[in-house]
């Protein structure tokens, strides 16, 4: 019982880390044409990380646990500092990387396990 919570807590910080990383990395833009490819690579690590741990592990709490560490992380930091600056600004790319967060770990964790078909 003891392993099963600290591999939980560990997941979930490793979540908060890909939760910040991805924070940073979400409005980064390609050259003159500003393609947004922050977005694209904090959501795909985001979900390979969740996908991972969901299909190594047996259950949902796992990954349950590291996509509520990212959320938790991406809550944070779109928060005002005290200096008055903001790392998730009020644009198509910040709501789409929080709403985006939300969706991959919804459908991670949801994601019913498939069985092996019996031959």
């Amino acid at each position: 019982m003891l392993s099963r919570v600290v591999v939980a807590v560990l997941l979930g910080l490793l979540g908060l880390v890909f939760g910040m990383f991805g924070t940073l990395v979400h409005t980064a833009t390609f050259g003159s044409f500003t393609f947004p490819w922050g977005i694209i690579v904090a959501l795909v690590a985001l979900a390979c990380l969740l996908t991972g741990i969901r299909l190594l592990s047996r259950g949902r709490l796992n990954a349950a646990c590291a996509g509520l560490g990212a959320l938790v992380a991406i809550a944070v930091l779109s928060q005002e500092s005290f200096g008055g600056s903001v790392l998730i600004t009020d644009s198509v790319l910040g709501w789409t990387w929080m709403g985006g967060a939300v969706v991959v770990a919804l459908l991670v964790v949801g994601w019913p396990r498939l069985r092996a078909a019996a031959a």
